[in-house]
């Protein structure tokens, strides 16, 4: 006994003598020999609300979109805390699935996918979370059960949960959400932009051709009360400006950018090629030609400026403004 007294004593000692990143160490360790190693990181990471409901959630550096186990307990007015055998850390069965009258809705596909993720978050701690996808499939189920007649009473405040969040989630997918709240939209919408002018733009310059038919012009010309003399190239450069704004404007968002960086204008004002020298054939010049298209009907079948100004706002309305992050129930 003595001799236990004395090893508990200096382990003691030991401990107390270590510095806090010796010992956060140490517990890292631990943690990783009892879970496995594998941890992934979280790139960002935020909170989202819906309705009175606040959702912890991160991406990580694969773009897998989660929501912390503790706010998946939480969301559905369960306890933060998994109880004992229940969870990540005692079950490959979510907790807030564990009851077995909730076991049987579960389809194949959603446990394909209910397998809890150990990340690291941007404040350096460690977290459990679940694919986010997997939140309207898990109050489905609550509110399967309901309205099967198996709910259990304790599951009461779940089950009205649950369909809080389900109304919140009608109009809006929870990948958005979670993108939006953990400003993750930035980086995909960077990616998006980059793939859509990989297909748009090129930066070799193709040889000119003729794009915009003599009819274009002369129908800006006769909606705008100018005189237009067939054969003419020099033309004033407020039609440069329509032109950016019928048809380079609608063909892509940041193609025009682009096409303006790569053709950009002299010490004189003037650019030296024609943007749509910098499009690509299978994609840029099929979309330039049939914007073109479409403008020159709309033209055509416009008496008046006004009236085609009208035509256009409808045929090529601005882009809608993000859904608020809020949502209300």
């Amino acid at each position: 006994m003595a001799g236990n007294l004395d090893a508990s004593a200096g382990g003691k000692a030991r401990a107390k003598a270590l510095s806090k990143a010796e010992r956060s160490e140490i517990a890292r360790k631990a943690a990783e020999k009892r879970w496995g190693s594998k941890i992934e990181k979280a790139t960002h990471s935020g909170e989202l609300i819906i309705g009175d409901k606040t959702i912890s959630c991160a991406v990580l550096e694969n773009g897998t979109r989660l929501i912390t186990q503790e706010s998946f307990l939480t969301a559905l007015d369960r306890a933060p805390k998994a109880k004992g055998g229940t969870g990540s850390a005692g079950s490959t069965i979510p907790p807030f699935l564990a009851a077995k009258n909730l076991q049987m809705y579960a389809t194949e596909e959603l446990r394909s996918k209910w397998t809890a993720v150990r990340f690291r978050n941007k404040g350096n701690t460690i977290s459990y979370g679940y694919d986010a996808d997997i939140l309207p499939d898990v109050c489905e189920i609550y509110l399967s059960a309901r309205d099967d007649g198996n709910d259990l009473h304790s599951q009461q405040n779940a089950i009205r949960a649950a369909e809080l969040i389900m109304r919140g989630l009608a109009r809006v997918g929870i990948t958005a959400l979670v993108d939006e709240a953990t400003g993750y939209q930035e980086v995909r919408a960077r990616d998006e932009l980059q793939q859509i002018l990989d297909e748009f733009v090129q930066a070799e310059l193709r040889p000119w051709m003729k794009r915009f038919p003599d009819e274009f012009f002369k129908e800006i010309y006769r909606i705008n009360g100018w005189a237009y003399k067939p054969g003419q190239s020099k033309r004033t450069p407020y039609v440069g400006k329509l032109v950016n704004k019928y048809i380079y404007d609608q063909l892509a968002p940041g193609v025009k950018e682009e096409l303006q960086r790569l053709n950009p204008k002299n010490d004189n004002g003037n650019r030296s090629h024609k943007h749509h020298q910098h499009l690509t054939e299978e994609t840029g010049l099929t979309a330039l030609d049939r914007q073109i298209s479409n403008v020159t009907l709309l033209l055509r079948i416009s008496p008046t400026k006004e009236k085609f100004e009208e035509l256009f706002e409808e045929a090529f309305p601005p882009p809608q403004q993000r859904l608020p992050l809020v949502i209300e129930t």
